[in-house]
């Protein structure tokens, strides 16, 4: 459980409506859905295991960099997602 988040590899499935995380055996994702020009993120779920690690943030901001590079906007129904935006206010003119 030695790893630093910064160089963990944020996968992106688009066929599967998420972006994921790989580390210690445990998959950390944010689930979305895109519609209309809109990516709706739904759920940000991390193991306990690797929770307190950044993993979240990470998710929150490849997904948020995801939007942005496709000119979608953004609909925040995880508490997760709001609250990085919140903390990271150069996101906030991808809301939706």
């Amino acid at each position: 459980m030695n790893f630093n988040p910064d160089e963990l590899k944020v996968l992106h499935l688009p066929e599967e409506g998420r972006f994921e995380i790989r580390a210690d055996g445990q998959t950390a994702v944010l689930t979305y859905a895109l519609k209309d020009g809109v990516i709706t993120f739904s759920h940000t779920g991390v193991p306990p295991a690797l929770e307190g690690r950044g993993i979240g943030s990470r998710l929150a901001k490849a997904g948020l960099e995801h939007a942005r590079e496709k000119g979608y906007r953004v609909r925040p129904l995880c508490s997760f997602v709001e609250g990085y935006i919140e903390r990271h206010p150069e996101y906030q003119d991808l809301l939706d």
